[in-house]
């Protein structure tokens, strides 16, 4: 089978319970799980305060935690994904950190500058969120920890304000300036439902995606996606650039109009920068009106515009990338592809797809071949349900 399947939940989380007493002797305090995210269209928006649709997956990062003795001072952290145990102390001591270490730095930095007196604790994590795929490993991690210290604290947070916290964990201890819809869609996403989120006033709106015809088709194109090596911040500082010479608070504010208006006057990169990000909106919010009305054609053109803007004016997509929307667009309608486009922050990662169900296998193959054929990688196949946010699942 191409189409490729990871270990259920409820699996995941008796393992971490196991490999928990296994290391500290005792059974979890606690035991939460927060899912990856894949954004069905609309990026490089949210930090730009516009919208973005994206929906929880079923692939998870599981954290079983305790707190540890009085007069202990230090967080243990095993990673069973990585293999390896971190001790932080409580208190930052500003030490620069690398992996997965730094993102628990920020979230527990983060929580005690919140007032949230944050325990000496143990923790086991694990997860099948792929790594560097651009489905938000990194939120997923961030708010299932954030759940566990919360639970081991008593201090429980409303969800939204959970997510602010983990997103500005991830600025802090990782460095990333992300906007804040990976961190909201793994906390806040519902079960059977995609997020219509508008980033300005932080709310989000839920739209039913129930159909079983319709399958929701991930490929990892196994070329790593990294966004730290400056090219998520630069453009960033080029949007809001761009939004400064508009005289727009920002480019949520600008119309196509507007920037067609300006291209001599924002130059070369931050008017493609604007094109995008203006455009990418609009789609957003059409993408959203017509999955409401299961308009799946128009929804797939809305997939392909998003990509070929990325493509093209936010430079963001790799020939990888793609190699593995063309050969799905050639797939075409009759053999069962509605759209596709890559997914996430760029520079390597993942495709998302809108897939007739009944074909989703024989596409699945179809692309693993013809991709392996043209790059020799092998990409890495897996349908989604919408899934449920991060939740305590025992404490």
């Amino acid at each position: 089978m191409a189409i490729e399947t990871a270990r259920p939940l409820d699996q995941v989380a008796e393992g971490v319970r196991s490999t928990f007493a296994q290391r500290y002797g005792a059974a979890p305090q606690c035991v939460t799980a927060a899912p990856g995210r894949v954004n069905l269209i609309g990026e490089h928006t949210d930090y730009n305060d516009g919208f973005v649709l994206p929906m929880a997956i079923d692939r998870y990062t599981v954290v079983a935690a305790s707190n540890r003795p009085d007069g202990e001072t230090t967080a243990r952290l095993f990673s069973a994904t990585m293999e390896e145990e971190v001790e932080l102390p409580i208190q930052a001591d500003g030490v620069e950190l690398s992996g997965w270490a730094k993102y628990v730095r920020g979230v527990i930095d983060v929580y005690r500058e919140a007032g949230v007196a944050v325990p000496a604790f143990d923790a086991v994590i694990d997860s099948t969120v792929p790594l560097g795929g651009g489905l938000s490993s990194s939120a997923a991690l961030e708010v299932s920890l954030a759940l566990a210290i919360e639970t081991l604290a008593n201090a429980p947070q409303e969800g939204s304000r959970r997510a602010l916290l983990c997103q500005k964990a991830e600025h802090l201890g990782a460095g990333v300036p992300c906007g804040i819809m990976d961190q909201f869609s793994s906390a806040l996403c519902l079960e059977d439902h995609a997020m219509l989120l508008d980033c300005r006033s932080q709310q989000p709106h839920m739209a039913a995606l129930t159909d079983p015809s319709i399958a929701v088709l991930i490929t990892n194109s196994n070329v790593k996606h990294e966004l730290t090596g400056g090219e998520y911040a630069e453009r960033r500082q080029q949007c809001e650039q761009a939004a400064a010479t508009l005289g727009v608070k920002a480019l949520r504010d600008a119309t196509m109009e507007q920037v067609l208006a300006a291209e001599a006057e924002l130059g070369e990169l931050p008017f493609k920068r604007a094109r995008h990000v203006v455009g990418e909106n609009a789609r957003t919010e059409r993408a959203a009106e017509a999955l409401t009305a299961s308009d799946w054609d128009r929804f797939g053109e809305l997939m392909y515009e998003s990509h070929a803007a990325m493509r093209d004016d936010f430079e963001i997509t790799i020939p990888e990338i793609d190699k593995l929307v063309e050969i799905a667009q050639s797939i075409g309608p009759v053999r069962g592809v509605i759209g596709s486009r890559m997914t996430g922050g760029g520079f390597g990662g993942c495709t998302v797809s809108l897939v007739r169900s009944e074909h989703a296998e024989s596409v699945a193959t179809t692309l693993a071949e013809q991709y392996e054929a043209a790059t020799g990688i092998k990409p890495t196949c897996f349908t989604t349900r919408p899934a449920q946010g991060g939740r305590v699942l025992e404490s």
